[in-house]
C-alpha cells in the first residue's frame, strides 16, 4: 500500500472502535485530532466528511466515513491479515450481516440514551427490543467468531459495540455479550488501540491540528 492514510478522530469518540481496526491492520497512519463543536464542525474538515463528526479516514485521495465502513474497508487492504472472509466464500454472508445489524442496535441504544419513543414494533421492518436483543444474543451463545473460524472485522465491530453501550448502561450485560466482549477487547491491537487514545487524553492533546503518526 503506497496511498498515504490519515485517521481523523477524538480520543472520546466511536474513533476508538476505527482506532482499533487499523491497528489490527498493522498499516502507518497518521492521526489528525478533532475537538468538538469547533475543528469538527469546521469547513476544512466538512469537506472531508460533510457530517462533521468522527471518525473518518483518507486513504490517498478515497474518504471512507461510519465505522463499518471503515472496519471493512482497512480488511480489504490486508488480505493477508485474514480480517474479512474471501469474496465468495460461505462466511461472507454472516459477515455482511451481522455488521448490517449494528444499524439497529445503534439505532436502539440512541434511542434509549435519548429516551426517545421506540418505533412501533408492528410496522414493517421493526420489532420489538427483545427482538433485537434476543437474536444477537442467540448469534454469540457459545461462539468465539460470528463468520468464519477466525477473527473477522465484525468480530471487532460487534465486540466494541457492546462494549460501548454497556458501559455506558445502555445494554443489559447479559453472559453472551459479556463473554464475546471480553474475549475480542483483550487482543493485543485492542489494547493499543486503548492505551494510544487514553494517553492523548491524559495529555490533553485534543487540539485542533495535533497530529500523531503511527
Amino acid at each position: 500500500m503506497n496511498a498515504s492514510l490519515t485517521f481523523y478522530t477524538h480520543p472520546m469518540s466511536r474513533g476508538r472502535v476505527a482506532r482499533w481496526m487499523l491497528e489490527e491492520t498493522g498499516l502507518p497512519y497518521e492521526t489528525v485530532l478533532l475537538e468538538y463543536g469547533t475543528t469538527m464542525k469546521a469547513p476544512e474538515y466538512r469537506a472531508i466528511n460533510p457530517m462533521g463528526k468522527v471518525p473518518a479516514i483518507k486513504h490517498g485521495e478515497t474518504v471512507v466515513t461510519e465505522n463499518a465502513a471503515i472496519a471493512m474497508y482497512l480488511a480489504d487492504l490486508v488480505p493477508g491479515k485474514q480480517l474479512s472472509p474471501p469474496v465468495g466464500s460461505a462466511a461472507r454472508g454472516p459477515y455482511y450481516r451481522w455488521i448490517s445489524f449494528m444499524g439497529p442496535l445503534e439505532q436502539l441504544m440512541v434511542a434509549k440514551a435519548a429516551k426517545a419513543v421506540l418505533p412501533d414494533p408492528r410496522m414493517a421492518g421493526f420489532g420489538t427490543e427483545e427482538d433485537l436483543l434476543g437474536t444477537l444474543e442467540g448469534a454469540l451463545k457459545d461462539r468465539e467468531h460470528l463468520a468464519g473460524e477466525h477473527f473477522t472485522a465484525v468480530d471487532l465491530l460487534v465486540a466494541a459495540s457492546l462494549t460501548w453501550y454497556m458501559e455506558f448502561k445502555l445494554l443489559d450485560p447479559r453472559p453472551a455479550f459479556k463473554q464475546f466482549s471480553s474475549l475480542h477487547r483483550g487482543r493485543p491491537a485492542a489494547l493499543r488501540a486503548d492505551e494510544i487514545d487514553d494517553a492523548l487524553i491524559a495529555a490533553n492533546q485534543e487540539g485542533s491540528g495535533t497530529r500523531d503518526t503511527r
